[in-house]
């Protein structure tokens, strides 16, 4: 049997849970889900469709706010004789498994894009900021990974009827050491997620120039329906705020397109925009690493470059 935690919100099954449900199913087990917390409307069935057999839902004041010990606590006690545990490649993802690997002394494989089904279980990992893909096997069960974000298509199958399984997990007061105790609401603008759910990113580096050279990159965020990201210089300048910072130590997008904007390219960087599918680099230095590692380049000076695209998209929309 495989378990995949899955994370929700209030339309339902996130989106890179459902990636990971759909890496999951291919490998041919049985396949059960824990969603810790909140069970939104209708999740059952949309989790049936993935080839989910049983949800198990965990409650109680000791999961009802996220925790990443005491939630994986909450998996572990779902996860019974399970072979597999899989969880989506995101901030909480990465701390319930590395958590539940820990506590279960077997080794995690962090951003999975691949995996098979024989014994030992071999899987396909990203490494070095998405540039390098590595094979390892976890002999080891359950063997405990996570998949990468964006990195496998969302597929749902032919589905089943899933059944719902309540519990309250065993939780200890040393895996309530560490929680969330409060939430401050922010709007759109203030998400972290925001930026790596968007499908569409364009950056901006040092290129800018100052705290008010972003409009451009802006609007051209807005017309195409994306997210603003940055580079870290840009955030240590103080000239944009933290939570747009792609790198290392930032984010890390996987978009359809990323349009990084006076943009060198460092290994920090990159290691946060490296499964970007396609990359339209602005640079005007042609030898800059992000132009020399991206899918089409402009070479030309972006505070040029951007607003004649925004002019162009703005006459062709009428």
């Amino acid at each position: 049997m495989i378990l995949a935690f899955v994370e929700t919100d209030a339309s339902g099954a996130t989106e890179v849970s459902r990636e990971a449900l759909t890496l999951a199913a291919r490998m041919g087990a049985p396949l059960h889900a824990v969603v810790v917390g909140a069970l939104p409307d209708g999740v059952v069935e949309q989790l049936g469709r993935y080839g989910v057999e049983v949800v198990h839902h965990a409650v109680g004041d000791a999961v009802a706010a996220f925790g990443g010990a005491a939630w994986a606590a909450a998996v572990q006690d779902a996860a019974g004789d399970a072979g597999v545990v899989v969880a989506p490649g995101t901030p909480r993802g990465m701390e319930v498994a590395a958590h539940l690997a820990a506590r279960l002394d077997v080794p995690m494989a962090a951003n999975v894009v691949a995996a098979g089904a024989g014994d030992p279980l071999r899987v396909t990992r990203q490494v070095v900021g998405g540039s390098v893909l590595e094979e390892m096997e976890l002999p080891a069960r359950p063997a405990v990974l996570t998949v990468a974000g964006h990195a496998v298509e969302d597929e749902p199958g032919d589905g089943v009827t899933a059944t719902l399984r309540t519990f309250t997990p065993q939780v200890a007061d040393a895996d309530l050491v560490a929680r969330v105790v409060s939430v401050e609401p922010v709007d759109d603008a203030g998400r972290s997620d925001a930026l790596t759910s968007a499908r569409v990113v364009v950056g901006a580096g040092r290129g800018a120039g100052s705290a008010a050279g972003f409009d451009a990159t802006v609007e051209l965020a807005e017309l195409l329906g994306g997210a603003l990201g940055v580079s870290r210089v840009v955030t240590s300048l103080g000239w944009r705020p933290h939570h747009e910072q792609i790198g290392q130590t930032g984010s890390r997008i996987s978009p359809d397109v990323y349009i990084p904007c006076g943009i060198s390219g460092a290994i920090q960087h990159w290691a946060g925009c490296a499964s970007s599918r396609t990359i339209l680099a602005i640079n005007s230095d042609e030898a800059a690493p992000m132009v020399t590692k991206a899918t089409y380049a402009v070479i030309g000076d972006m505070h040029e470059v951007v607003p004649a695209i925004n002019a162009e998209i703005r006459r062709r929309r009428g």
